[in-house]
C-alpha cells in the first residue's frame, strides 16, 4: 500500500507538471510574439530615415565640398528639420573617413558635429554593403539606441554615410508593465532591453574573450560594466523546459525560460515566466491525490472490517443473515433503479446542453447578422468617406511625381506627409469598421462607456454630417466603466443611433441626445431623438422580433430584439419610451464596475 501511495503520488507529481508547464509554454510563445511584434514595429518606423536624407542635394555637395559657405549651416537645419518630424534622437551625416560633418543636434552641447566616429561597424558597414544596423550606448550623449545607417552615393560612389540614432526607451517602459521579465539579448550575451531596469547591461551567461574584444573596439557599450546574471540553470529533462532560479529581493525565485528569434538576426528575444502557477497546480493536484488515496484507504479498511463482523455473525444468527441478505438485494435493486435514473437525467442534461449550445450559437449569429446590416446601412458613406482620400491620394502622387522631376525635394517631401496622414486616416477608418465586424465571442470585462459613444459616432459620422444632425452629449467629467463586451456594446449603440437617424429623417428639428449617468452602482444611457417617437400601440412589443416602426421592407425588426437580448447578457436592461415634449428614448442601465468590484 504504501509502494502503491508513493507510485501514485509520483505520477500525479510528474503528469500536472507538465501539464502547467506546457500551458505556461503556450502562454509564454504568445506573449513572445508580441514582445517581438512590437520590437519590430518600433525599429520597421524609422528605417527609412537615413535613405531620406541621402535625397537631399546639399549633403552631396557637402560631402564634396565641405568647405562652401553656408552648406554645413543648411545640412544642419535640414537635418533638424527632419528629426525633429520623425521624432528620431538624432540624424547626422559622416565622410568615407567617419567624421561627422553635419547633425540635426549641432546646436546643442553634446553635439556630433567633429566627432570621428569611425570605430562604429555601421560606418564601414554602409560604405560595404550601402546599408548598416547597430545598437549601442553613444560615446558622446551617454545615451542608447539603435542605429540605421545608409550610403551617400553620387553616381556609383559611396562619398559618405547618413545615420539615424533611435531611441528604443518607450519599447521598455511598455515591457515594464506587463508584469513578465522580458529581455532582448544580442550576439555577445549582453542584455541591452530588459523589462528589469536593474538588469540592462548584464550578460546572460559569461561573456567571451572574442565579444569582450569586439565591445571594447567598437565602444558598444561605452560607460557600463558587464556583469554577468544571477542565474542558474536546472535540470528540467522530465518536462522539457529550460527554466533557471534567481535570487530575488533575499529568496530564489525559480522561471522558465522561452526564447524566440527577432527580426535582427542577431539577437534573441527571451522571456523568464514565473514558475508559480506549475507549483500551485503540483501542489493543489499532490493534496486532491492524497485525499483520494486516503479516502480509498478508509474505504478499503471499512470493508475489511465490515467482511470481518459479516462473518463472525454469520454462525450465531442465521435468520439475521438471512435478513440482511435480503435488505442487501433490496438495496442492489434500489441502486440499480437509481443508476437507471441517473441515467436517464444525465440523457437529458446532454440534450439540454446541446439545446443551449444551438441557441447561443444561433443567438451569435444573430448579433453578428445584424452588425452585417448595420454595415450594409453605412456602406455607402464609408464609400464616401474613403473616396475623397483615396482620390487626394492620386493627386499628391502624381504631383509628387512632377516635383521630384524637377528636383523639388522639399515640396515632394510635404507631399509624402500629406499622403502618410491620409493614409493614416484612412487606416483608422478600415479599423473601425474591421474591429466593428469582428465575430467573437461574448467577454465579460470592463467597457468605457465614453469609448463606446465614441466609436459608435465614428461609425455613422458620414451619416450624421449629411443629415446635419445636431448632438448634445451630457456626460459625467470623469469616464464611467460597465460590465460588459466592448464590441457588442457599441453594436447596440450603433443600432440605437440609426434608429434614432431614420426617425428624424424629414423632422424640423434633428438632434441626437446622449446622456450618461451613474447612480447606486449602476449606469444608464439614454439616447433621445426628436423625431415623431413610437406608436403607443407598439410601445409594449417594441422589443419583440419582427416589430417595427419602419415602412415595409425598410427593416425586419429585429435590430432592437437583437439589443435587447445583448444588453440582458451584461446583466442590464434596455427601455423604450416616449418623451413629453416629443421624439423617443431609450434607456440601457448596465452594472458599473463599482458594483462588481463591491460585490
Amino acid at each position: 500500500m504504501l509502494v502503491f501511495t508513493a507510485a501514485a503520488l509520483a505520477i500525479a507529481c510528474t503528469v500536472a507538471e507538465r501539464i502547467g508547464t506546457e500551458r505556461l509554454r503556450e502562454a509564454g510563445a504568445h506573449k513572445l510574439d508580441l514582445y517581438a511584434a512590437s520590437l519590430d514595429s518600433a525599429l520597421a518606423k524609422y528605417e527609412y530615415l537615413p535613405g531620406i536624407v541621402t535625397l537631399k542635394g546639399d549633403v552631396v555637395n557637402l560631402l564634396r565640398s565641405p568647405r562652401t559657405p553656408g552648406l554645413h549651416d543648411s545640412v544642419n537645419r535640414y537635418l533638424a528639420q527632419v528629426n525633429s518630424a520623425a521624432r528620431s534622437a538624432v540624424l547626422y551625416v559622416i565622410d568615407t573617413k567617419g567624421r561627422t560633418l553635419a547633425s540635426s543636434n549641432w546646436d546643442e552641447e553634446a553635439s556630433f558635429v567633429g566627432r570621428n566616429l569611425d570605430y562604429r561597424p555601421y560606418v564601414g558597414d554602409a560604405l560595404r554593403s550601402d546599408t548598416g544596423r547597430f545598437y549601442g550606448i553613444g560615446t558622446t550623449s551617454g545615451k542608447p539606441g539603435f542605429y540605421y545607417s545608409r550610403a551617400i552615393r553620387d553616381g556609383n560612389e559611396a562619398i559618405g554615410v547618413a545615420v539615424a540614432k533611435v531611441s528604443l526607451d518607450p519599447i521598455e517602459q511598455a515591457w515594464a508593465g506587463a508584469g513578465d521579465i522580458a529581455l532582448v539579448v544580442d550576439a555577445s550575451g549582453v542584455v541591452f532591453l530588459a523589462s528589469k531596469p536593474e538588469w540592462k547591461y548584464k550578460t546572460y551567461g559569461p561573456l567571451g574573450a572574442k565579444a569582450a574584444a569586439m565591445i571594447e573596439a567598437t565602444r558598444q557599450y561605452s560607460g557600463a560594466r558587464l556583469t554577468p546574471l544571477a542565474l542558474t540553470a536546472e535540470d528540467t529533462s522530465a518536462t522539457g523546459a529550460q527554466a533557471v532560479t534567481i535570487a530575488d529581493e533575499g529568496s530564489l525565485r525559480r522561471y522558465l525560460v522561452f526564447v524566440r528569434p527577432t527580426s535582427e538576426p542577431s539577437w534573441r528575444l527571451i522571456l523568464l515566466a514565473d514558475s508559480a502557477p506549475v507549483s500551485t497546480l503540483v501542489r493543489n493536484t499532490l493534496v486532491f491525490t492524497a485525499v483520494v488515496l486516503a479516502f480509498l484507504l478508509l474505504l478499503a479498511l471499512y470493508l475489511r472490517q465490515r467482511r470481518h463482523a459479516i462473518r463472525e455473525s454469520v454462525a450465531a444468527r442465521e435468520a439475521l443473515q438471512r435478513a440482511n441478505d435480503e435488505l442487501e438485494r433490496k438495496v442492489a435493486e434500489r441502486t440499480s433503479d437509481l443508476v437507471a435514473t441517473n441515467e436517464h437525467l444525465s440523457r437529458e442534461v446532454a440534450e439540454r446542453q446541446r439545446a443551449e449550445q444551438v441557441l447561443r450559437e444561433a443567438q451569435d449569429e444573430l448579433v453578428h447578422a445584424g452588425k452585417m446590416a448595420v454595415l450594409g446601412q453605412m456602406s455607402a458613406g464609408m464609400t464616401h468617406e474613403l473616396n475623397q482620400p483615396l482620390a487626394a491620394l492620386r493627386t499628391l502622387s502624381d504631383n509628387a511625381l512632377v516635383l521630384l522631376a524637377r528636383n523639388r525635394t522639399d515640396d515632394v517631401q510635404n507631399n509624402l506627409t500629406l499622403i502618410s496622414q491620409l493614409t493614416e486616416r484612412m487606416g483608422k477608418i478600415t479599423g473601425q469598421l474591421k474591429a466593428f465586424a469582428r465575430k467573437s465571442p461574448l467577454q465579460l470585462g470592463p467597457v468605457s462607456v465614453r469609448q463606446a459613444l465614441g466609436n459608435a459616432l465614428a461609425l455613422l459620422d458620414q451619416r450624421l454630417r449629411n443629415g446635419q444632425i445636431a448632438i448634445t452629449q451630457d456626460l459625467q467629467q470623469d469616464d464611467v466603466k460597465v460590465l460588459g463586451d466592448a464590441n457588442r456594446l457599441e453594436q447596440v449603440l450603433v443600432n440605437l443611433f440609426a434608429n434614432a437617424l431614420d426617425a428624424m429623417q424629414g423632422a424640423a428639428v434633428t438632434q441626437l441626445g446622449i446622456v450618461v449617468r451613474e447612480h447606486a452602482a449602476r449606469v444608464s444611457i439614454v439616447v433621445r431623438d426628436t423625431g415623431p417617437g413610437i406608436a403607443p400601440e407598439l410601445l409594449p412589443r417594441l422589443l419583440e422580433p419582427f416589430v417595427t416602426t419602419k415602412e415595409q421592407g425598410a427593416g425586419l425588426g429585429l435590430g432592437l430584439a437583437v439589443s435587447a437580448g445583448i444588453v440582458r447578457e451584461f446583466g442590464g436592461s434596455l427601455v423604450a419610451a416616449n418623451r413629453p415634449q416629443g421624439g423617443a428614448e431609450f434607456t440601457i442601465e448596465l452594472a458599473s464596475m463599482l458594483e462588481t468590484r463591491d460585490a
